[in-house]
């Protein structure tokens, strides 16, 4: 098994970045670190009336992940592995989408002072999916305050993440074709994952496009 002590996972809403997380960690017996996006107060409201509560909303979740993202560098003393379902990069990729004008202005001053603080993960693994596939994990999970999530926001956001991936080089990415993969309930889909993220001929950036079974 080649040494990874830091393993963040990417992916837009309904992607299974969550799930895949927490069974990581569990499979690693790993420090779990997950989104605090119950926390923020202006989430539901911005899927009602993105123009007005964007900033708001990103703002929160900025200093929020922040905060978070801090913790890790004590964590690093006491854990031989840490698994988050999130990367603070990511929050670059809201802003672009949400925020205009003098707002962005502002994110953009603040963001460089913040992430220079923020240590890397030793791998992230991106879940790609279908726009379908993510509207009906979202429909199954039935989070109250993501009720007015739109299928054309997804689909922004789809884009987004695909763009911001295919220009990433700052640290080790596996992206994952997750269409004929189910890795939360089916453990042979697990398993399979699982060797190649502790691959030891992993390359830099490195493709896993799984083949349909049966």
């Amino acid at each position: 098994m080649i040494e990874l002590r830091y393993i963040a996972i990417e992916g837009v809403i309904g992607a299974g970045k969550t799930s895949l997380a927490q069974k990581l960690s569990t499979k690693l017996g790993s420090n779990l670190i997950l989104e605090q996006f119950e926390e923020n107060p202006f989430l539901e409201k911005f899927y009602t009336d993105r123009n007005r509560f964007a900033f708001q909303t990103q703002m929160f979740f900025l200093i929020n992940r922040y905060k978070q993202q801090q913790q890790l560098n004590q964590q690093e003393l006491f854990s031989k592995y840490i698994v988050s379902d999130y990367i603070f990069e990511k929050d670059k990729i809201f802003a672009y989408l949400n925020l205009s004008g003098e707002e962005l202005k502002l994110y953009e001053s603040i963001f460089p002072l913040l992430e220079r603080d923020i240590p890397k993960p030793d791998l992230v693994i991106f879940l790609q999916s279908s726009n379908d596939r993510l509207m009906n994990n979202i429909k199954l999970r039935g989070r109250k305050f993501e009720h007015n999530l739109t299928r054309a926001y997804l689909s922004e956001l789809s884009e987004a993440y695909n763009n911001f991936f295919f220009k990433y080089n700052n640290t080790p990415l596996l992206i994952v074709n997750t269409s004929e993969i189910d890795f939360i309930n089916t453990e042979e889909d697990f398993d399979e994952l699982y060797e190649q993220i502790f691959r030891e001929d992993r390359g830099f950036i490195e493709y896993f496009n799984p083949e349909p079974k049966g």
